[in-house]
């Protein structure tokens, strides 16, 4: 019962419940003396009358008129007079003396809480105004015993009273909280489980239905969590597939790529100048591609291996770039430039820096051969004090708003239809293996800029 909501709650309730009556028991205790005493002064005030039609009264009449009013003497104040209307022997002396005409909440409560708490039978005295206006005053002297008894009798039955209103109370709160609580947060939790056994199964995602606005808000935070786990789990199954697909088409197009690159050793003993002018070029993209198979498995394996520092010339290397772009430029009108001084030497690993800019000067062309206009695309680089800048522009249509909310994410960053979206997540991890950053400086329609700055530190 206290390890569930609904058992707490239901303590709870009763606990306050009974708190609120024991607040109440005190003022309810002190009006029921108050009452006690106002209803003996009038029982004594309609015994006295008895005398004021016969100034003679017979002994035992007297005795029997002061039982019924449960008094010992009565004395009436009428007209400055104040006279001793019936007596009888007082079994002890007066303790204490009760003037009802003048007290306020506080002095009747401190009253009734003293008398509940003296159990010692006395004798008391009580003051007040007769009722009906028949005089000043009228005193009475009574036994303290029988009203003592009277408050317990009327207090037990007050808190026996509370304690059933606190339990009905306490069980209509369980069973409305069960129902408008309980029994939702548990639905919640149902769901939860479901959907932890297949949580790739979209069919058990969460579909918020609840009335209670915060058990909504709960669902709905729920369905969102939910949503986004599922969709990640189904990326990194694809991405575990693919990991697996490229480790298969990555050994068998190696053993293609090292017989190719034994067909262009023989090309580059031709005597045609021609083919000696491109057999270079040709042999430098067989032996990247047969590198990177090697080396890497992009995001079969989820990472790059780490770059392999040399000092290379960089004018050199984008020239290399360029001139295999313009070959698949074919017909469309995509203008290729460089702005970079021809003695900038950096050191990095060439290959993964080759295909850096590749990656980027890629994505530029086929951004502005998508549009059929003309463009142009500029690859400049310079030598800052701590690090090496290169910015790769181009005046291609800007990056979709989609595209730029998940620029460096696998998958998520495509903006060519049919793209994957793994050019820019590639270029990010190697710019990141070099210890620099890559940054989309501007995107707009008038072109898109990308700058990378890798630190010079101990490269230099």
């Amino acid at each position: 019962m206290l390890n569930s909501l609904s058992g707490r709650f239901l303590i709870l309730t009763t606990v306050f419940v009974m708190l609120a009556e024991v607040l109440i028991f005190v003022p309810s205790v002190a009006r029921f003396r108050a009452d006690y005493l106002t209803d003996r002064l009038e029982r004594a005030q309609i015994a006295s009358l008895a005398l004021l039609a016969d100034d003679m009264l017979d002994p035992d009449l007297e005795r029997e008129l002061l039982a019924n009013a449960g008094v010992y003497n009565v004395a009436l104040q009428r007209n400055a007079t104040r006279e001793l209307m019936l007596s009888s022997e007082v079994p002890g002396p007066v303790a204490e003396s009760f003037d009802l005409r003048e007290a306020g909440p506080v002095v009747l409560m401190h009253d009734a809480i003293a008398r509940l708490l003296s159990p010692e039978p006395e004798v008391i005295r009580v003051l007040g105004y007769p009722s009906r206006q028949a005089g000043q005053l009228i005193e009475i002297t009574m036994e303290a015993g029988p009203l003592r008894s009277a408050m317990l009798d009327y207090g037990l039955r007050i808190l026996m009273l509370s304690a059933v209103i606190s339990v009905i109370t306490a069980l209509l709160l369980f069973l409305a909280v069960r129902r408008l609580l309980v029994r939702p947060i548990k639905g919640v939790v149902g769901h939860m489980i479901r959907f932890a056994e297949a949580p790739e199964d979209a069919r058990r995602i969460i579909k918020p239905s609840a009335s209670v606005k915060e058990l909504r808000e709960a669902e709905e935070a729920l369905q969102s969590l939910q949503t986004q786990l599922a969709a990640s789990l189904r990326q990194k199954e694809r991405l575990a597939q693919l990991g697996g697909a490229v480790a298969r088409v990555s050994h068998d197009l190696r053993n293609i790529l090292t017989s190719a690159q034994l067909f262009t050793d023989r090309i580059e003993m031709s005597e045609d100048p021609s083919v000696k002018r491109m057999a270079p070029k040709l042999v430098g993209s067989i032996t990247r591609a047969v590198s990177l198979c090697e080396n890497t498995l992009a995001f079969g394996r989820a990472e790059e291996p780490a770059p392999v520092l040399t000092q290379f010339n960089l004018a050199e290397l984008v020239n290399e770039v360029l001139e295999a772009e313009r070959l698949a430029i074919d017909e469309h009108d995509v203008s290729l430039s460089e702005d970079i001084p021809a003695t900038l030497k950096m050191r990095g690993d060439p290959e993964q820096v080759y295909r850096i800019i590749g990656n980027l000067v890629r994505n530029a062309r086929q951004a502005i051969t998508g549009t059929g206009q003309p463009g142009e695309i500029n690859v400049a680089a310079w030598a800052g004090d701590t690090e090496w800048v290169i910015e790769v522009t181009d005046t291609g249509p800007g990056l979709p708003p989609k595209a730029r909310e998940h620029l460096f994410q696998p998958f998520q960053g495509g903006v060519r239809k049919g793209g994957a979206g793994l050019g820019l997540a590639i270029v990010a991890e190697l710019v990141r293996n070099h210890g620099g950053q890559l940054r989309l400086a501007r995107s707009d329609e008038t072109g898109t800029c990308f700058e990378i700055r890798l630190p010079m530190g101990e490269m230099g």
